[in-house]
């Protein structure tokens, strides 16, 4: 989906507005340089300047290594962090100021400083800003009044899931959870920011799927730069862009459903069986939460049923869910909905909506309950009936077997009237 464009400015005519809303970038003379002087920082304390200059520098490196680019920046960023104001606690976490100067075009970032933001939101603002300084360094022709487009949400995700850094085959594994699998042209018009934290995890692999699926055409990794220095220029049809960008792959489609199917069908061979999911869900089931002090001790998932998440338990709680999502993508089919249902249940929690939530977790133990109970009677005639009912021997215990034949050929034959007489019928018939 194509991000609502925005109107580029002339700074001179909004000055008293952007004084307004970022008066603390021109009230605090301290500021930092990042080592690349591409990041002019402003706000806070050193340190907290120094943290966002050398993580805005190794986002931008990751995004070179992917594009195999050297860095030619042109346009400097400017990053303002302030404090969430209580009065205006509707103020978007991080907001890109688009301007026009006498000087050539200018890129502020502001960032709102606070708890409840996550460092991985902070990653994907800064990629954000970085890949529109690379979509409009070569632009001249830009003039006030004319629209700028944010490069689409999938490619921001992409791209940072596929630095060198990053675990991929973690996140790619969210692709195999059983669910619908989106079209191309369905994940490609789908509003990331609308999206509850396993929806937007199960995206974050798809993001990664296509940016790989990108670089491994052919020339993919120049084509994928190509289409990065054409968004100034891209359309509402995403994927007429993508064709116009890769021209050598003929049939988008068809070779997403192909590759996504390839995938699947690889993970399904190595599934875990009853016992070893059920094992790896009490492991996850038993881990212990921040407390609500966040000063020592633990608490079990089941007490946010009654409280509701401070932002450090709230984190915890996505993380848990994300642990949960990768369990499911190697559980075996019988318990797969079960561990789903609890990362529905941590999706909930983490939002802060426990309702119902103590019934819910008390029919799932009732149900797992059964369930082992189930698969423990399966095991024991499956059993049985190997040993006593197969017409044909499998061969599973022929040393078993032998070894009782041996056994017996090795003792004494009785000799007594009753042991004759057995012998005897046993001959008769």
């Amino acid at each position: 989906m194509k991000i609502p464009p925005k109107r580029i400015f002339f700074a001179s005519l909004f000055a008293p507005l952007l004084a307004c809303l970022n008066l603390s970038a021109f009230e605090v003379s301290e500021h930092s340089v990042s080592p690349s002087g591409q990041f002019v920082i402003y706000g806070a304390d050193a340190p907290y300047r120094g943290t966002i200059s050398a993580l805005a520098e190794r986002i931008k490196a990751n995004l070179l290594s992917v594009l195999k680019r050297r860095d030619a920046w042109k346009i400097a960023i400017v990053v303002n962090l302030q404090p969430r104001a209580v009065n205006l606690p509707e103020l978007p976490s991080a907001e890109l100021w688009f301007s026009q100067t006498e000087t050539g075009v200018k890129l502020q970032f502001d960032l709102t400083v606070s708890q409840t933001i996550s460092p991985a939101a902070i990653e994907r603002q800064v990629a954000r800003v970085i890949l529109v300084e690379m979509i409009y360094r070569d632009q001249t022709s830009i003039a006030p009044g004319d629209v700028y487009v944010d490069p689409p949400t999938w490619l921001v995700d992409g791209l940072l899931a596929s630095a060198p850094n990053r675990d991929r085959p973690s996140v790619a594994s969210a692709l195999l959870v059983p669910a619908r699998a989106y079209t191309l042209a369905e994940f490609l018009n789908r509003p990331a920011e609308t999206l509850d934290s396993s929806a937007r995890q199960l995206y974050l692999a798809y993001s990664l799927f296509l940016v790989q699926l990108l670089i491994d055409s052919p020339n993919g990794r120049s084509r994928l730069g190509r289409y990065v220095d054409h968004l100034a220029f891209a359309t509402n049809n995403p994927m007429a862009d993508l064709r116009r960008s890769f021209p050598e792959v003929r049939d988008f489609e068809s070779l997403w459903k192909s590759k996504i199917a390839d995938l699947k069908a690889a993970a399904n061979r190595d599934l875990l069986t009853f016992s070893q999911t059920d094992e790896k869900l009490n492991e996850l089931l038993a881990v212990r939460f921040p407390s609500q002090d966040g000063h020592g001790g633990s608490v079990l998932l089941e007490t946010f049923s009654q409280t509701r998440p401070t932002p450090v338990q709230r984190t915890a709680l996505q993380e848990f869910s994300g642990k949960l999502l990768l369990l499911a993508t190697r559980a075996n089919p019988i318990l797969r909905p079960v561990i789903q249902d609890y990362q529905q249940i941590a999706g909930q929690l983490a939002l802060g909506k426990n309702r119902r939530i103590e019934k819910r977790l008390a029919d799932l133990k009732l149900l797992r309950t059964r369930l082992s109970a189930r698969m423990d009677e399966v095991d024991d005639y499956m059993n049985w009936f190997e040993a006593a009912k197969l017409e044909t021997t499998s061969g599973i215990f022929g040393d078993h077997s032998q070894t009782t034949d041996s056994i017996d050929s090795q003792k004494p034959k009785r000799r007594d009237a009753l042991s004759v007489y057995l012998d005897v019928m046993e001959l008769e018939f």
